[in-house]
């Protein structure tokens, strides 16, 4: 989409709905920041930290009667 498209749809708006308009532009850079830092983990950071007992895959009392 052509820049200067936008910026005349933008310009023709009221003062209340430019402010509404920047406000949504904030929001997507912070979103797309965000999703920037998340894909900067390091796979194995909590290796050690989890423990699954030996019993997980045995099926619950609680259900046992369906």
């Amino acid at each position: 989409m052509n820049t200067a498209f936008l910026y005349t749809k933008i310009s023709s708006l009221p003062d209340n709905l430019i402010k509404e308009v920047n406000d949504f532009i904030d929001s997507l850079v912070s979103n797309r920041d965000s999703l920037n830092k998340r894909k900067n983990r390091k796979p194995g950071f909590l290796k050690g930290k989890i423990e699954i007992t030996e019993d997980f895959d045995k099926p619950l009392a609680d259900f046992q009667n369906f």
